[in-house]
């Protein structure tokens, strides 16, 4: 399988560790098979032969092989340990540098919970299968041949008589493997699904108290944790019926030693001391039969848990870096779609999108919710790749270019803000983690975010919680484009960036924009005129299409959707308005 061959990929750095610690396993059970023997001896040579002086010496044998075999069990329980963190250290790494890669079609598929189970409880099975499983399973195999070899030395017949069960035990496995897998692939979808509703109840908290539905989402809640729980019994359920079976196979040995080895004792083909030391092996025989159920379970949950991982893995992100794309340090910023389309879930949302801006112009996007705004400037960070048409900077199409040279050029400040659980200097900071203080400060007064920041008791040290807890929405945009700012990008995009701050606040960070030191190629989504009236070109979108382009005066003039915009917000148009040229906002001179 597949999967196999890629979880032997990260055992294989560690394979020493694992040869290591089978041969320790190997030589403890080898020891193992000492004991027993010295009980035959002691049974034939000093009970009853009366060989007094031997009883002393065989004991402290016992004895010093017990604690040997104990020193070898600490030991290699160290070594599979360290194997197991290994392996699970490197497919996680792996897995999330994978996660990491993926394009926004797979976070758009996939649930958080979802793949934040494969990192946690799918992971720990794969540790627990390295670190227990393998070696347990090993160990008994080898204690049950060891052991039935030593009977076989002893006596034949008794030997065969024992091998009776095994067959039994073989089908019991089979059946149960064959049972066992869709209840625990079940299980590990119900665990998901639990996960996934925890993590997403957890992010919304705010929504579900502002409209007072906990009850609504604890019966939700109680019915994911139901079939979960169905899911736990019914997979318990299963492997239950096979437990009993065999418990009944590993009794059965002792049945067969103490009827018929008591047999063949009383007819003189054993000694005394022999049924003792095959006694001695019968744990070593019946442990094996009564546990094959455990590992089986943990085979099987292990297999299920790997298959998970691996088919989230090997999930190939659609938006990939080309082998040779170029890299640029500095981009001039020249942008140019052509005839751009897009095309998603059998749906167009944006079409036969035309326009070319020059390096350091200042483009407006304005229109309606849905109309395909943030969707073009995806396309322009290649978060998702065209249907048809091109995307150009400076002449080359993003397909082209070095996916992470190309988001390394530019800056984007959105609508909806995620910040860190980390101070605020770290979240500005994000995109510069090596830059100096001065720098994060200054990208902070050009947001109009400094003076807030400072009366903060702890300052640019003020720790923000997940999702900028603790700060009014404005304050969020503002550390948002402060984090954009500090990237002194090429391009930079502004999401509706100054929607949760007032209009002094706006003018403010629009006239700091002028005074980016980098010729700076800027694009402003936004729903409110005064966002976008200054830009070199404005263009007006409806239904994926680009309906109106032109200047602030140029837009008003035709009457269409932009000037209807206009008068919406702003009831009339003010002379002055209407008669600038140019302006002291966005746009530069």
């Amino acid at each position: 399988m597949a999967s196999l061959k890629w979880f032997y990929s990260f055992l294989r750095k560690y394979r020493f560790y694992m040869l290591g610690g089978l041969g320790m396993t190997t030589l403890i059970v080898v020891l193992s098979m000492v004991n027993p023997q010295i009980s035959g001896m002691i049974v034939d040579d000093v009970i009853h032969g009366g060989e007094t002086k031997k009883l002393l010496p065989l004991v402290g044998l016992m004895l010093l092989t017990t604690a040997f075999i104990s020193i070898l069990r600490y030991c290699h329980q160290i070594i599979y340990e360290k194997a197991s963190q290994g392996v699970l250290y490197d497919m996680r790494n792996r897995v999330y540098r994978k996660l990491l890669q993926e394009d926004f079609q797979f976070y758009n598929r996939k649930r958080t919970g979802d793949l934040m189970s494969r990192q946690t409880g799918d992971m720990d099975a794969i540790r627990h299968f390295v670190a227990y499983t393998i070696y347990v399973s090993y160990q008994y195999a080898l204690y049950f041949i060891f052991a039935l070899t030593m009977i076989f030395t002893i006596n034949t017949k008794l030997a065969w008589a024992m091998l009776t069960v095994l067959p039994f035990t073989l089908l019991n496995t089979f059946l149960q493997s064959q049972k066992i897998r869709p209840a625990f692939k079940r299980n590990r979808e119900c665990f998901s699904a639990l996960n996934a509703f925890v993590q997403e109840n957890i992010s919304g908290n705010r929504v579900v108290r502002a409209f007072a539905k906990e009850e609504f989402e604890v019966c939700k809640f109680a019915v994911e944790n139901d079939n979960y729980r169905s899911a736990q019994i019914a997979a318990s359920r299963v492997w239950m019926r096979f437990l009993p079976v065999y418990e009944i196979l590993a009794y059965a040995l002792n049945i067969i030693l103490m009827l018929y080895g008591g047999y063949l004792s009383i007819k003189g083909e054993i000694t005394l001391g022999n049924l003792v030391t095959v006694n001695g092996y019968l744990w070593m025989l019946n442990s094996p039969l009564r546990m094959i159920g455990w590992r089986i379970n943990e085979i099987i949950n292990f297999m299920t848990s790997l298959e998970k991982i691996y088919t989230t893995y090997k999930e190939e992100p659609k938006v990939k870096t080309p082998p040779k794309g170029l890299k640029k340090k500095r981009l001039e910023g020249a942008v140019e779609f052509r005839n751009v389309s897009y095309r998603a879930d059998e749906e167009d949302i944006v079409m036969n999108i035309d326009f070319k801006v020059e390096p350091g112009q200042t483009v407006g996007i304005i229109g309606a919710t849905g109309s395909g705004k943030t969707t073009i400037m995806n396309l322009l960070c290649r978060f998702y790749d065209v249907s048809a048409g091109q995307v150009l900077i400076d002449g080359t199409d993003v397909r082209n270019m070095n996916l992470y040279n190309l988001r390394d050029n530019i800056g984007m400040a959105m609508q909806e803000v995620f910040l860190f659980s980390d101070t605020i200097e770290g979240n500005i900071a994000y995109g510069r983690p090596n830059c100096s203080f001065e720098e994060v400060k200054k990208a902070a007064v050009m947001a109009d975010a400094n003076h807030f920041i400072q009366e903060m008791p702890e300052g640019y040290d003020t720790i923000v919680g997940e999702r900028g807890v603790g700060l009014s929405g404005g304050q969020k945009q503002r550390i948002s484009l402060a984090r954009a700012l500090l990237k002194n990008p090429s391009i930079l995009i502004l999401d509706d960036t100054t929607s949760a701050v007032d209009m002094e606040t706006e003018s403010y960070i629009q006239k700091q924009l002028k005074n980016i030191n980098n010729l700076c190629t800027i694009f402003v989504i936004a729903y409110r005129i005064s966002s976008v009236k200054d830009a070199d070109i404005i263009l007006v979108m409806d239904g994926g299409h680009i309906i109106e382009r032109g200047t602030h005066e140029e837009l008003l003039q035709k009457g269409g959707y932009y000037a209807k915009t206009f008068y919406n917000q702003y009831g009339e148009v003010p002379e002055e308005i209407s008669a600038q040229k140019g302006g002291n906002g966005y746009g530069k001179k």
